[in-house]
């Protein structure tokens, strides 16, 4: 269990560790092939800014080599706000006097059919964390319909069980994304007061049930801003290179979201500067080629126009952050506000300008079968 690695470390020891790393430690990190978490820390800090420029080439040849000039477009499908976590920094608080809608079956083949209309072969499903209400029961009742128009499916949900992870898996769930928020074990708890979320030790334990459960993708990230970001950036780090270790025939991804605005919103306690965001992002790539590197609308068009060719593989385009928003309920309130609202053809157009091929399915299903009968598709076979 990730757990008991975990706990061998200290969060203070690791952020003095990271900001006093030097010139020539970044230089050696930078010199070689295979990185390890020390050099990653040293990619991360403050002394590796001077070198900006040279991380992003390098990154970027690393992600051309192992994914080609393709760039993965997805969209995310709200089932529900309902949540009984109160979280600081999310709309869906329990604590929100919002009106909450959880989508029937006819509203879900209505967003369904939207979210297809835009061109999207592949469908990210997310609900806030209420258990009775959007459980195992109501994922049992939707997931059929849903696979009738989308052959690889991912989820954002509450935390579950090993066995409700392996009874996804045989429904049809591809990937189970799942987030610590924030590895700093003492300021979790303030953020998260009261509900199930609250548990620390549960929901760090997540990506072993997930794994153990054969989950084919696995995701993590840490939400940018809640504490030190470069510290929370380590532990994922560490989480992630346990995971590969662990669960070997999983694949992995890893996301960047920033705090972003919503009802009762928290200012972050930690700023990551534009900037800055480059810089994680392309220490990520040198610190792991294989791993892909997920991107939201929660960032602007400017800064999502020129991360493109800079290590990440998946960018989100279209996204409507509440249930109903695609064609349901428009109006309904988000979970955050989204920066960049330009339409997938409009995204896919950039990343053609780029030099890029947007794919609009998530390409581990051809690798595992599918219409090419497992053979590594071409981009315009698969775009």
């Amino acid at each position: 269990m990730f757990t008991s690695i975990f706990n061998q470390y200290d969060w203070n020891e690791e952020l003095r560790s990271i900001y006093n790393k030097t010139d020539a430690e970044v230089r050696r990190a930078l010199a070689r092939k295979q990185r390890t978490l020390d050099d990653f820390k040293a990619l991360i800090s403050p002394a590796a800014a001077p070198y900006l420029e040279h991380m992003a080439l390098l990154s970027q040849q690393a992600t051309q080599k192992r994914f080609g000039k393709t760039i993965q477009l997805y969209a995310p499908l709200y089932l529900s706000n309902e949540c009984q976590n109160i979280c600081t920094y999310c709309g869906f608080s329990l604590d929100n006097q919002i009106p909450r809608k959880t989508l029937t079956a006819a509203e879900l083949l209505q967003e369904l059919l939207a979210v297809k209309a835009m061109g999207y072969q592949h469908i990210l499903l997310v609900t806030g964390e209420a258990q009775q209400l959007v459980g195992m029961s109501y994922f049992r009742q939707m997931l059929p319909l849903v696979k009738q128009h989308f052959q690889h499916i991912a989820m954002e949900v509450q935390p579950l069980d090993e066995a409700d992870y392996a009874e996804l898996r045989a429904r049809g769930v591809n990937t189970i994304l799942v987030y610590q928020e924030t590895y700093h074990r003492e300021d979790y708890r303030k953020h998260h007061p009261k509900g199930k979320k609250s548990n620390f030790d549960y929901r760090l334990a997540c990506p072993d049930r997930i794994g153990r459960a054969g989950i084919h993708k696995i995701g993590i990230g840490a939400l940018l801003g809640l504490d030190d970001w470069r510290t929370d950036s380590f532990f994922a780090a560490l989480h992630l290179q346990y995971l590969e270790r662990t669960y070997w025939q999983s694949k992995f991804s890893v996301s960047f979201p920033r705090l972003r605005p919503h009802v009762g919103g928290l200012q972050p306690k930690s700023v990551i500067t534009d900037r800055e965001l480059v810089q994680l992002i392309c220490a990520w790539r040198l610190f792991n080629g294989e791993v892909e590197l997920s991107m939201s609308t929660r960032e602007s068009p400017r800064f999502r126009d020129n991360i493109i060719k800079l290590g990440i593989t998946s960018i989100s385009a279209g996204s409507k952050t509440n249930p109903g928003g695609y064609a349901v309920e428009p109006q309904s309130l988000e979970q955050f506000e989204i920066d960049d609202g330009r339409s997938p053809a409009i995204i896919a157009q950039v990343i053609r300008e780029a030099g890029y091929q947007p794919v609009w399915k998530d390409w581990d299903h051809a690798l595992h079968g599918g219409e090419t009968n497992g053979k590594f598709p071409l981009p315009e076979e698969i775009g």
